[in-house]
């Protein structure tokens, strides 16, 4: 009987038994008040907390666990809405505006600043083809103001305040050549502020002045540069043509390309995951596009591999120790258990991610943390003054240091550019599951494994050529000279496959120019002014310069030097220079249209865009047919809000 009592129970059970079952959601999101469509609205399953983003036109689509009972569906500007889950999977959600935040708006455009208000029913202060081709979307952002067009007119709302920080750049001046032959920088590989650009494009505004840092959108893109020959991992390329922005002038445009490496012959890899898990990290292009990204990099690991998962938040830990690379599923499993709350213990985090990393150390291998964070540290080390002196201090282990920076709204910027400028490593910042694809896949080798570690380059311009020069960006990598032949003094990496571009716009002697300021005769100098100008290594060469360039092996302490000439000889005509020159050219007069540059002489964003369209050459990936596409909406924007700053209506 007790046999049979124990049969019935197990049957029961079996048959009561299921796995654990999802369900998919799905359905369309709008306006209550005119029935368009809300991209870019967060849809969160509670309590499981998966989330989605609406589309361009609206719709959503979730996979939730069947236990789930709620809905909570958020937009800015709009009433968080949460709704119960019933039987259907097709829930259609109307959402209606914040009334609370239609208040002020101010629009800075081009030109002065004017203050003006409004309520959301006078609809002829916008442009109607703005609201027409924005419908939904952010079209101008002055500081936490903003201004949402839809189909039947425009919205104003008060935005969140916005915390984003960026460090202040002041742009490089022309420089004398008889007074500063020589030009010092430290090359940079990072590309964070060209995504970070799009993302402020995409969401229907134009970047901060101090967000846009040239030499980074420059040198988001590859250039087809010959690889290096024989034993030096990099190898040097010039080429010289017309300014497009001033045909008077000259563009000299300096290139860098190491060697490729394919990835099976790339040393193992020890890696740390240093994950902000903090609560400012809970929206939903943090966290869970942190660990889409970091999934993706750990689908492309090796047997020989290792990675190890260390959080902070309010207090640092380690969720993963070291674990082989042909365990993806273990790494997989304990990214998908992170959830964000509590504040942000960044100094912690990183002793512990260098700790561990400094343990597991493999000599000759590829020994890097992948610092993933919005960088809003606020407990412990947290001023840039801070982190600088942590992060050169553990710099010495031999560990490199890659940061990937999330999110908006609360984004410290300046802060994520020290901690890898002085970490020995690079920064990226990660908008799209895309941008993680082309960082952590497409440029895996020049992501994590650096070829050439403290790359200089030096300059030196022959004053019987050439009166004035400009570096056009690298401002926050600028060195001085005698630091170009000190071995102690830090610089950037290049990983395998880098490409690294520098332009200089030039001003050839006997040209008049508004940049070559004047000073009174000097008494003491004439003699030695003189003797420059006559001198045989200055007037009897064809060279209008020299570039130099200093680097190290990637665990060596003493720098190699390596130089190229560059003969006076250059293109007048555009279209005979390489697709290369014309769009970094194009990507440069881009950068100096949104800094608003004092420099930007005849630029204009017709012609940067002409000049990018027909130099996309294969660009196999998209990247720039892409950037053509931001460009033209960027121009368009600014366009309408200078319009709107200094008119306030459409011309």
């Amino acid at each position: 009987m007790k046999t049979l009592f124990t049969s019935i129970i197990a049957l029961i059970l079996l048959l009561g038994y299921k796995a654990n079952p999802t369900r998919e959601i799905s359905g369309t999101i709008v306006s209550a008040s005119d029935g368009l469509a809300l991209p870019g609205t967060t849809v969160k399953s509670l309590p499981s907390k998966t989330s989605v983003s609406s589309d361009k036109n609206g719709k959503y689509k979730i996979v939730i666990p069947s236990t789930d009972t709620h809905l909570q569906v958020m937009n800015l500007g709009f009433v968080t809405k949460k709704i119960t889950i019933g039987k259907t999977d097709v829930i259609n959600i109307k959402l209606d505006e914040d009334n609370q935040a239609l208040k002020e708006l101010v629009v800075v455009g081009y030109g002065k600043q004017q203050k003006r208000m409004h309520k959301s029913a006078d609809m002829k202060m916008v442009a109607p083809p703005v609201a027409e081709a924005l419908a939904g979307r952010v079209v101008g952002i002055s500081a936490n103001k903003s201004i949402m067009a839809t189909g039947n007119g425009a919205h104003f709302y008060q935005a969140p305040q916005n915390t984003e920080n960026y460090a202040h750049i002041t742009e490089n001046a022309f420089k004398k050549v008889t007074n500063e032959p020589l030009s010092t920088f430290s090359i940079d590989v990072d590309a964070a502020s060209y995504s970070n650009m799009r993302r402020f494009i995409n969401n229907g505004g134009l970047p901060p002045k101090d967000a846009v840092r040239i030499e980074e959108m420059i040198n988001y893109f590859d250039y087809s540069y010959a690889q290096p020959k024989g034993d030096d991992p990099v190898n040097i390329v010039t080429e010289i043509g017309t300014a497009p922005w001033n045909s008077q002038h000259r563009l000299v445009h300096i290139g860098l390309k190491a060697k490729n490496i394919p990835t099976e012959k790339l040393p193992p890899s020890n890696l740390v995951f240093l994950i902000d898990v903090s609560g400012s990290m809970e929206s939903y292009n943090k966290l869970p596009l942190l660990v889409s990204s970091l999934r993706l990099l750990t689908d492309n690991l090796r047997d020989q591999d290792k990675v190890a998962i260390v959080v902070y938040a309010g207090s640092s830990g380690l969720v993963l120790p070291s674990t082989s690379g042909d365990n993806k599923q273990a790494i997989k499993e304990a990214l998908s258990k992170l959830s964000a709350g509590g504040s942000t213990a960044g100094g912690a985090g990183i002793k512990l991610a260098y700790k561990v990393a400094t343990e597991n150390f493999i000599k000759g291998g590829n020994n890097r943390i992948i610092l993933a964070t919005d960088g809003d540290f606020n407990v412990g080390a947290s001023s840039d003054g801070d982190m600088q002196t942590l992060i050169e201090e553990k710099r010495k282990s031999g560990v490199f240091l890659t940061v990937l920076g999330f999110g908006m709204g609360n984004y410290k910027d300046s802060k994520m550019e020290v901690l890898a400028n002085k970490g020995n490593g690079n920064y990226a910042y990660i908008d799209n599951i895309s941008e993680a694809r082309k960082v952590l896949i497409n440029e895996f080798g020049g992501t994590l494994f650096t070829v050439a570690k403290d790359v200089k380059l030096q300059i030196e311009f022959n004053p019987a050529k050439v009166q004035a020069y400009r570096l056009i960006g690298y401002e926050n990598r600028l060195l001085n000279n005698e630091d170009f032949n000190d071995d102690k003094k830090d610089a950037g990496e290049m990983g395998a496959g880098h490409t690294v571009t520098a332009l200089y716009e030039i001003i050839p002697v006997g040209v008049e120019s508004k940049f070559i300021k004047s000073v009174d005769a000097l008494k003491y100098q004439d003699v030695r002014q003189n003797a420059l100008k006559n001198s045989p290594s200055s007037n009897n060469t064809n060279e209008i310069l020299t570039v130099k360039m200093r680097y190290k092996q990637p665990d060596g302490d003493s720098s190699k030097l390596l130089q190229k000439p560059v003969i006076d000889s250059y293109q007048d005509k555009l279209n005979k220079t390489s697709d290369n020159f014309r769009f970094s050219a194009s990507v440069a007069m881009f950068g100096m249209l949104l800094r608003q540059s004092e420099f930007v002489q005849e630029s204009t964003f017709e012609q940067a865009i002409a000049l990018a369209d027909g130099a996309k050459g294969t660009d196999k990936e998209g990247y720039r047919a892409e950037y053509v596409k931001l460009a033209k909406s960027a121009q368009l924007m600014a366009k309408d809000l200078r319009n709107f700053a200094t008119t306030g209506k459409e011309k």
